[in-house]
């Protein structure tokens, strides 16, 4: 199948060696809400690196590319959140990899917003999307790049502050992590974890 793939486009077949996997809900009425910040990250690397996210296919919206010189996979599940775990599976079924291949971006309450965490594995800390994977994969080992969002008001359920879009200054801060999120993820493909960790994980501001 491979040899006939590239005879029919003229160039080998780009066989991903990394996942980044960016959480949030399809659609356009979640589009600007907090809870999407992980597809934010996703779209922002495609344009980076002029990867078209126009494949829909293992319950995902993807792209194939090169990032730092490492074939890659950038995917955006179009399960609603609370079912990530079933499109990332499939991924990395389809695509041969392991959980230690796969990044996961997310929207994370326990961080104030403006503020980037890069951990090597963990649990769900509350976050249903990752209580998804994390079900699905039956493993916590898998990194993942936190995108503080902060805690919803005394008045406001959780449910509506995620997913409701933040005021101007608010949707700033969080731009400029995204910018910081994708930093990360472009450092995770060549460099150890660890050192990715050491770079990024700074103190609140």
């Amino acid at each position: 199948m491979r040899a006939l793939w590239e005879k029919l486009m003229g160039k080998p077949a780009l066989h991903p060696a990394r996942l980044i996997f960016g959480l949030g809900n399809p659609g356009t009425q979640y589009a600007s809400t907090r809870h999407n910040v992980g597809f934010w990250t996703v779209d922002l690397l495609a344009e980076r690196h002029g990867i078209e996210l126009k494949t829909r296919r293992y319950q995902s919206q993807l792209g194939l590319g090169v990032i730092q010189g490492v074939p890659v996979v950038l995917a955006k599940p179009q399960t609603y959140m609370n079912l990530s775990g079933e499109a990332a599976r499939a991924l990395l079924h389809a695509y041969h990899l392991q959980p230690e291949q796969m990044l996961v971006v997310f929207d994370d309450i326990w961080l104030a917003p403006g503020v980037v965490r890069v951990r090597a594995k963990g649990s769900a800390g509350g976050h249903n999307g990752m209580k998804s994977i994390i079900s699905a994969l039956g493993t916590e080992a898998f990194p993942r790049v936190r995108i503080g969002i902060g805690q919803p008001p005394e008045t406001m359920e959780l449910a509506d502050y995620v997913l409701s879009p933040p005021a101007p200054e608010e949707r700033a801060l969080l731009l400029t992590s995204v910018e910081r999120a994708a930093d990360a993820c472009e450092a995770w493909l060549t460099e150890p974890i660890e050192q990715v960790m050491s770079r990024f994980n700074r103190p609140e501001p």
